[in-house]
This record gives structure tokens, sequence and C-alpha cells, in this order.
């Protein structure tokens, strides 16, 4: 299926199965991209390529070091962030599953969390690609959306409302970056629990104009460009550090 995939992408898969199949034989029997595109919404230079590499057993640490070191050298304009699991993984919920081998930021950690949670077991589900293997709907993958809705809810009066709070007191939420993190990444799950699946932020900032009040309409769009591009909707960073606050807010406090 790499026809349907960026270039670019396309070309550091199969670097990095070239590499997998020189420093571990036999290791990686698949290999499929979820995150923004498995969503349909990768953005080059901005998105990060995620993946899930299903493998034949436990893998030797200094051979994904050494993979994930080379194609960082070749290819490394993007980072090539994911994990690695057995078939038998994806099969039952993460959330019973042992940590294990996982890339974030080019670096191998050998029992991590990373991704290895239901919202990754639902995209993949949703719409993963498959660059080698069978296709997506013979893995089994499994889903709870019940346990993902109990979880995303979660997350907002969790995670978020302690993002907001440090963002609201520090300089960090006066940056681009933390505006498109901010309002993209709450609305997304509003919409994910609107839509019933989990959504991408670009089709976030769409529910959120259809869905907030018109006041916030202006953040909103200002987080869509910075993720998409065009010209800036602020003069500067201390009137929209404002709106993405009340923003916040409106979003966190929503029953």
């Amino acid at each position: 299926m790499t026809d349907q995939l960026d270039q670019a992408v396309a070309a550091t898969c199969a670097a990095y199965l070239d590499l997998a199949d020189r420093h571990a034989p036999g290791l990686v029997q698949g290999l499929y991209l979820q995150g923004s595109i498995a969503l349909g919404d990768y953005r080059p230079g901005v998105s990060d390529i995620d993946f899930v590499a299903v493998v034949s057993g436990r893998p030797d640490l200094s051979a994904l070091r050494a993979v994930h070191g080379h194609l960082r050298r070749s290819h490394g304009g993007t980072p090539f962030d994911g994990l690695y699991v057995t078939a038998e993984d994806l099969r039952r919920d993460p959330a019973a599953g042992p940590p294990g081998p996982a890339v974030h930021e080019w670096r191998v950690e050998p029992a991590s969390a990373f991704e290895r949670h239901l919202v990754t077991w639902h995209v993949l589900a949703q719409g993963g690609v498959a660059v080698r293997g069978p296709s997506v709907a013979e893995l089994g993958i499994h889903t709870d959306w019940p346990a993902l809705a109990a979880g995303t809810r979660e997350n907002l009066a969790g995670y978020w409302t302690r993002w907001r709070d440090r963002t609201a007191r520090g300089p960090v939420g006066y940056s681009a970056r933390a505006t498109a993190w901010g309002v993209l990444g709450a609305a997304r799950l509003r919409h994910t629990l609107a839509a019933g699946r989990v959504t991408a932020k670009t089709e976030a900032a769409r529910y959120a104009l259809d869905t907030y009040d018109e006041r916030w309409h202006r953040v909103i769009r200002e987080a869509r460009r910075i993720r998409v591009g065009g010209p800036a909707l602020y003069r500067g960073p201390v009137r929209r550090h404002a709106d993405l606050m009340g923003f916040l807010r409106v979003v966190l406090e929503a029953g």
C-alpha cells in the first residue's frame, strides 16, 4: 500500500525494512502505520511517522539501536516513532500487557508504555496502513469503545486540565506550538467523543468551528493555520494566549 503514502514516508519505510532485515533477519513480519497517516491528516514537516512493527519474538535491543541509528542518519528529517509488538499483543487489551520495546524521538526504549494503549489500537484498526504483512482487517485488533471513551474523558479531566493550568502560568503557552497543541488536542478529544471514533486534529478544527461560539473561531483558525500553513491571524502572542486559555476553559468545562 506504499502507493498511498507520501513519497518521503514510503522511502523511510523502505529504508527501515531494509535495515531491519539486515540487522535482525526474520524479526519484522509486519509494518503498519498509524497516527496522522492512518487518520488521513499527515502533514510533511509537522507530523511524525508513527509505526507499529509486528515481530516474531522479543527483539534484540542492540539490533534495534543499530536499525534506528542508521535510519536516523539516512532519513532523520521526520521522527520514526513506534512500538514493537507480537500479533497476539494486538489481539488483547494493551492495558493488560506489559511494557515493551518502543522508539521515541529516535531513542530505543527497552520497556516502555509509549503508544501502548487503546488509542493506538483503535487508530490502527480504523485506518492503519499495511506496508508489510497482512491487511489490518486480518489482524484481529482488540478494540473497546466504552473503555476508550472513559479514558478520553479522564484525559480531559486529568492531563489537559493540568496542561492548561501549567500553560496559564508559564511562558510556554505563548508559543505557536502551544496554541496548536492546546486548541487542536483538546478539541480533538471532544470530537472523538461526539463522533464515536478517534478523529484527526485538522478534522477536529472543523468540528470546533461548528460547535463552539464564534468568539473562539479566531484562535481555532489560528491553531489550524499553524498546522496547515497560511498567514498569522494574531499580531502577537498575548491576545492569542488569552484566547487559548479561554477556549480551553470552555472545552474542559463541558459535560
